[in-house]
C-alpha cells in the first residue's frame, strides 16, 4: 500500500472524526500545564490536567496529530538520530483520546478496524501485547481480532502498564506489533530476540483507569480514560513498504533538496549525514514557530544544540556556507498544508536558523581543527579527555553530543565523567535558571480547593461590583475559616474581579462585608479558573460562608484595558510594517505602563518608532469600537483572528474584534469599549531582551499625558536656563555648543602661548645643564594631549639642544611629557628620561618615542624629584 504521509495522517484524523471524535489542533511543543517536561513529548500532554481531574472539557472524545520533540532531559533520542531507522528529535504521535466515555472494547475495536481495514494491514503480521493479568483486554482482543493465542501475549513488564508519575493516573497497556518478515532478524515481544528489528510496535493502546495515592495505594479512577499513541513515520514506514522511517516520501523529499543544494550523494558513506539534517531541520523549524530561540539555556540550548549538529553535518557534505535555512520551502511544501505556522513563522524560522549557521561557521573550522589536533594519537577504541572535550563546548560552543558525534566514525569515545567534572561551576548556574518548563508549579492547596469548590465564575467583563459568597481563606499556605488580621487569600463563588493571566495583571479594589474592609492588592488566577483574591484585612473580620460585596477599582482597571487594547493595535501596526513574522513573544500589561515583546532581530530606528506610533494613534482616533465574541476555536480561526503560539486556548474562544477588520485576536483579557477610550499612545523605549527578540514599553491615557507633561516641563527648565523661548532651545543649544567649540580652540591657543611665553629666549626660563637647555614646569588642569601640544610649542621656540618637561596636575593625579629636540637624539632619550620619573610619580611604567614620551600617576608630592631626575639622565 503506497500512501504519502499527508495522506496517513488524513486517515487516522478522518476516521476518528467519523466515528464522533473532535479532531483537536497539535498543541504547542512548548508544554504550559507540565512543570516536568521541557518539550510536548506525546499527544496526552495537552490533556493532563483533563487526566487528572483538575480541567474539564467540552468534549469526550477527541483526536489529535501531536507534534513532539525528545531532545532534552530524560526524554532523549539525539544520540541515536540519524543513524538507525527509528529515532528522531520531532515527530507526529497520531492519537484518539477518551475522557470518561468508552473504554477498552471500543479502543481496541477502534485500533483493529482502523489497522486492519484502513490501513488494509495483514492480520498474519500482526501481534498485540497485553499486561499478563489484564484478562479483560486479552479476552477482547479474542474476539475482535480472532488472533491465535500464541499472538496475544501477555507481559509482566513496566512496558506494559503506564504510570503517569509516583501519584496519579495509571493503567495497563496493549501494544499493536508488526511483522517486518523472515529476512529482519528478531522475535516476537517476551522472547529472547524481542529488540531485534523484526517486531515492531506501531500502536499503544493506554487504559486508564487506577490512581496511584501518595500512602502507596492504588484505587479505581472515577473516570476511566483512553490515551493512545501511534508515530505516523513508523506507520508510514510499513504503509509504504520500507524498513527505515528516512526512506518514507516526507524524509525522502527533503533528503533529495539537501543532496541537491550540496551537491551530495544520499546514499554514500554520508548517508546518516542526510538523515541527521532532515530530522534536525524539523525540530529546528517547528521549535522556532513554536517560540524557541537559541540560546545557552533551558529550551533554547537544545534548540541549540540541534541546530549545530545538524550545521555539522552540513559542514561534513562538503559545505561551507549557511545552507540550511534554505530548506526550509521543501520542508514547508511537505508539512505546511497541516502545520501552517510554517508560513506564518516563515521569515523568524529562516532568519533564526541562517543567523545560527552563520555563527557557527566561524567557529566549527576552529574547533574541529582543535579536535583533530587533539586525537591525532587516538584510534580506536581510545578516549578523548573530559578537558579537552569541556573546551570546545566552552571556547567553542561544541555540545558534548556533537563533540560524541564527531569522534563516533573513528570510534572514539569521550570522557565523559570528566566533562561533567570540568563543567560542574557552570551546571550549579544552568540548574539555577532551569526549573522545568510550562507552569513553574502550583501548590498542592489549589488543587484541592479547586477540586473541592470547582472554578470561580468570573463576572468582570461586564461589571466591576457584585455581590459574593466566600468559599474558601488560606493564610499562612493553611485553610481556615475565619480571618482576623494580616494578609490572606480569599476565593468566592463569583467575581468581577480579573486574575492575572495573558500577560494582564489582576485587579485591584475591595471587599466589604457589613464592618469588615479588605483590601485587594491583587488578583491570581490559578489552576482551571480559580480567582485567587490576595488580600489584607483593614478592619473587622472574615470567615467562609460570609457573603461580601467586592468593588474592583474603576481607575486601575479602565488604565489596564487601556494598556491592553493597544497591544492588539501597536500588534497590527508592527505586522503592517515589518510583516507577519513578527509575532509577540510576551507582554506585559499593568495600569502604569505596558510592556510588547516581539521576533525581530533588527533594532528599530527612532524614525520608524514615531511611524508606529503615529499608525497606532490614527487607529485611537477613529475611535473604532471594540466587540468580543464567543466563538469555537475553528471558527476563530476560520475567520482570520489572530492565535499567539504557545498559549492554550479552550474549545470556546473569546475573540477581540477592532473596528472592521482593524485587528481580530483570540483573547481572554479585559479591553475599552471604543478606541477613543485610550486616548493617547507613546512608545517611551525601545531594547533587546534576548536574541532575535525586541521590546517596546509604552504609556496610554492619563499616563502618556504625563510622561508628555514631564518632557514638556524639563524643556521649558531648559529654555528658562538658557534665556530662551520653548522653540527657540534648540537654535540657542546649537549656538552655545559653536561657542563652547570656539572658545576652547581659542583657550587652548592661549595655553601653548602662556607656556612657550615663559620659556622665552632668556637666562631665567631655562638652566642649562651640561650644556643642554632644560625647560621643567608644573601645570594645573592641563590633559595630557594638551601637555603634547604644548611641547610641539616650546620647541617652536627652541628648535635645538632642548629637553623640556611638563608636568599637570588634574584631580590628584600627575601627567607628565617630555620632548627632545631632533639634535640630541643621539645621546638623550625622552623614553630613558620617562622611565626615571615614572616611579617618583607613582606610575607603573610609560612610553612613547626618543623625541617624546609620556606617563602619569597618582603621586603629585614629588615633583622636584622627579625634576632631578631628568638632570641627572642629563648630565650622564
Amino acid at each position: 500500500m503506497t500512501v504519502t504521509v499527508n495522506e496517513i495522517r488524513k486517515t487516522f484524523l478522518n476516521y476518528f472524526a467519523k466515528n464522533g471524535h473532535n479532531i483537536l489542533p497539535s498543541s504547542s511543543l512548548v508544554p504550559n500545564n507540565d512543570p516536568t517536561l521541557m518539550f510536548t513529548n506525546s499527544g496526552m500532554v495537552q490533556f493532563k490536567n483533563i487526566f487528572t481531574g483538575n480541567e474539564s472539557a467540552p468534549y469526550k472524545r477527541a483526536a489529535t496529530s501531536q507534534k513532539s520533540v525528545r531532545a532534552g532531559g530524560k526524554h532523549n533520542d539525539l544520540d541515536s538520530v540519524g543513524y538507525d531507522v527509528r529515532h528522531h528529535t520531532f515527530f507526529e504521535m497520531l492519537g484518539n483520546f477518551s475522557f470518561g466515555d468508552y473504554f477498552k472494547e471500543e479502543a481496541i475495536a477502534y485500533a483493529w478496524e482502523l489497522v486492519t481495514k484502513e490501513f488494509a494491514l495483514p492480520k498474519d503480521r500482526l501481534a498485540v501485547t497485553v499486561f499478563h493479568t489484564d484478562e479483560v483486554s486479552r479476552n477482547i482482543w479474542r474476539k475482535i481480532s480472532g488472533l491465535p493465542e500464541d499472538r496475544i501475549i501477555g507481559i509482566k513488564t513496566k512496558d506494559n502498564f503506564w504510570q503517569m508519575g509516583d501519584t496519579g493516573p495509571c493503567g495497563y497497556c496493549s501494544e499493536i506489533f508488526y511483522d517486518h518478515g523472515e529476512n529482519v532478524w528478531g522475535g516476537l515481544p517476551g522472547t529472547p530476540e524481542e529488540d531485534g528489528d523484526r517486531w515492531i510496535e506501531i500502536w499503544n493502546l493506554v487504559f486508564d483507569e487506577f490512581e496511584d495515592l501518595a500512602d502507596g495505594s492504588r484505587i479505581e479512577l472515577k473516570q476511566k480514560c483512553i490515551d493512545t499513541g501511534m508515530g505516523l513515520e513508523r506507520i508510514s514506514a510499513i504503509l509504504q513498504g520500507v524498513h527505515s522511517n528516512y526512506d518514507i516520501d516526507l524524509f525522502q523529499n527533503l533528503i533529495a533538496e539537501i543532496a541537491n543544494l550540496a551537491n551530495s550523494d544520499p546514499n554514500g558513506k554520508l548517508k546518516s549525514s542526510h538523515n541527521v539534517i532532515a530530522d534536525h531541520l524539523r525540530s529546528s523549524a517547528f521549535l522556532i514557530a513554536d517560540g524557541v530561540l537559541p540560546s545557552n539555556e533551558g529550551r533554547g540550548y537544545v534548540l541549540r544544540r540541534i541546530m549545530r549538529r545538524a550545521m555539522r553535518h552540513i559542514h561534513m557534505l562538503g559545505v561551507n556556507e549557511p545552507m540550511m535555512y534554505k530548506l526550509l520551502p521543501a520542508l514547508q511544501k511537505e508539512m505546511g498544508k497541516a502545520y501552517p505556522e510554517l508560513y506564518n513563522a516563515e521569515a523568524l524560522i529562516k532568519d533564526t536558523i541562517k543567523t545560527e549557521e552563520e555563527r557557527f561557521i566561524k567557529t566549527m573550522d576552529r574547533g574541529l581543527k582543535l579536535l583533530d589536533e587533539e586525537t591525532i594519537n587516538l584510534k580506536s577504541g581510545d578516549t578523548l579527555n573530559g578537558e579537552t572535550a569541556f573546551k570546545l563546548y566552552d571556547t567553542y560552543g561544541f555540545p558534548l553530543d556533537l563533540t560524541q558525534d564527531a569522534l563516533k566514525a573513528r570510534e572514539i569515545s569521550v570522557d565523559t565523567d570528566g566533562f561533567n567534572i570540568a563543567m560542574e561551576r557552570q551546571k550549579a548556574e544552568a540548574r539555577k535558571n532551569w526549573a522545568g518548563s510550562g507552569d513553574a508549579g502550583t501548590d498542592k492547596i489549589w488543587f484541592e480547593l479547586q477540586d473541592k469548590l470547582g472554578a470561580t465564575e468570573f463576572l468582570g467583563y461586564s461589571t466591576l461590583k457584585a455581590d459574593a459568597l466566600i468559599t474558601a481563606l488560606v493564610q499562612d499556605n493553611n485553610e481556615v475559616t475565619e480571618v482576623n488580621g494580616g494578609e490572606f487569600y480569599l476565593l468566592a463563588n463569583q467575581s468581577p474581579f480579573y486574575g492575572e493571566m495573558g500577560g494582564q495583571v489582576g485587579d485591584k479594589g475591595t471587599i466589604k462585608c457589613q464592618d469588615t474592609v479588605i483590601e485587594v492588592t491583587d488578583t491570581k488566577k490559578k489552576l482551571d479558573g480559580l480567582h485567587v483574591h490576595v488580600c489584607k484585612l483593614i478592619c473587622g473580620s472574615i470567615k467562609t460562608g460570609d457573603t461580601a460585596s467586592f468593588e474592583v477599582n474603576k481607575n486601575n482597571r479602565n488604565a489596564i484595558e487601556g494598556n491592553h487594547t493597544v497591544t492588539h493595535l501597536l500588534h497590527k501596526a508592527l505586522q503592517n510594517k515589518y510583516g507577519k513574522s513578527v509575532t509577540q513573544k510576551g507582554s506585559m500589561v499593568a495600569a502604569e505602563r505596558m510592556r510588547f515583546d516581539i521576533a525581530y532581530n533588527k533594532q528599530i530606528p527612532e524614525n520608524e518608532l514615531r511611524e508606529l506610533e503615529s499608525e497606532v494613534n490614527k487607529m485611537i482616533r477613529a475611535n473604532h469600537k471594540v466587540d468580543t465574541k464567543l466563538m469555537s476555536q475553528e471558527d476563530a480561526i476560520n475567520s482570520g483572528a489572530m492565535a499567539l503560539f504557545g498559549e492554550k486556548y479552550g474549545s470556546e474562544v473569546r475573540v477581540v474584534c477592532v473596528g472592521d477588520g482593524i485587528s481580530t485576536e483570540l483573547c481572554g483579557g479585559t479591553h475599552v469599549r471604543q478606541t477613543g477610550d485610550i486616548g493617547y499612545f507613546n512608545i517611551i523605549s525601545e531594547s533587546a531582551i534576548a536574541a532575535g527578540v525586541r521590546r517596546l514599553e509604552c504609556v496610554t491615557g492619563e499616563m502618556a499625558e504625563k510622561y508628555n507633561q514631564d518632557v514638556e516641563d524639563k524643556l521649558h527648565r531648559v529654555g528658562q536656563c538658557l534665556k530662551a523661548s520653548f522653540c527657540d532651545i534648540e537654535t540657542r543649544v546649537q549656538q552655545l555648543l559653536e561657542e563652547k567649540k570656539e572658545l576652547e580652540t581659542k583657550l587652548f591657543e592661549l595655553k601653548k602661548k602662556f607656556v612657550s611665553n615663559k620659556a622665552a629666549d632668556n637666562p631665567n626660563n631655562y638652566e642649562n645643564v651640561n650644556g643642554v637647555k632644560f625647560v621643567a614646569r608644573v601645570l594645573e588642569n592641563i590633559s595630557a594631549k594638551e601637555l603634547k601640544a604644548f611641547i610641539d610649542e616650546v620647541k617652536t621656540q627652541y628648535p635645538e639642544n632642548l629637553v623640556v618637561a611638563l608636568f599637570s596636575i588634574n584631580e590628584g593625579k600627575v601627567s607628565v611629557v617630555i620632548g627632545v629636540t631632533q639634535d640630541l637624539l643621539n645621546r638623550l632619550s625622552a623614553v630613558d628620561m620617562i622611565k626615571s620619573v615614572a616611579p617618583i610619580v607613582g606610575a607603573q611604567g610609560g612610553g612613547g618615542r626618543p623625541d617624546m614620551a609620556q606617563t602619569g600617576g597618582a603621586d603629585t608630592s614629588n615633583l622636584d624629584k622627579a625634576i632631578d631626575a631628568i638632570r641627572n639622565v642629563i648630565r650622564n
